[in-house]
């Protein structure tokens, strides 16, 4: 199982890499390892009871897949993230793809976050709204969060 910094600097880094620079932050970084943790902190990259999600980041194909191949502020994003994966830029390819691509599914998550007109969180309680709004769990653990939150921030910042 892979450490929040290993996930940071294995997974995180290039995925960044592949999107514009504006879209890498410490910020953005705390966000999407807290949000793996509220999601999938075993790495099984299935949802448990083989679920519809799939990834670090549980996206669901109809959901979060198609909604960044959508939205008019990461479609085009999304099209060359594909490319540079050797993915199809469609919602059954790329959910599929999520469940052995950590890379593209960081990139999915940061470009999901993207979406929010909201700026980044600054904070645990930023974050949980910011979380909570895109993401949009079926089942989602508030009590969790603070020190999902947390141990993410201690791994970016130090």
């Amino acid at each position: 199982m892979l450490t929040l910094k290993q996930i940071n600097d294995r997974i995180l880094t290039p995925a960044l890499q592949l999107l514009p620079d504006r879209m890498d932050s410490p910020r953005a970084r705390i966000q999407l390892l807290a949000i793996h943790l509220q999601e999938d902190p075993l790495q099984e990259r299935i949802q448990r009871g083989n679920g519809p999600a799939r990834g670090l980041f549980q996206f669901e194909r109809g959901g979060g897949v198609r909604g960044v191949l959508s939205h008019e502020s990461t479609n085009d994003y999304a099209v060359t993230v594909c490319t540079a994966r050797g993915v199809s830029p469609e919602d059954k390819a790329v959910w599929q793809s999520l469940e052995t691509d950590d890379i593209l599914a960081g990139c999915f998550a940061r470009l999901l976050l993207w979406t929010d007109p909201k700026a980044m969180a600054q904070n645990a309680n930023q974050g949980w709204g910011l979380y909570a709004r895109v993401w949009r769990p079926g089942k989602p653990h508030p009590e969790k969060w603070d020190d999902n939150y947390a141990r993410a921030e201690h791994t970016i910042m130090g």
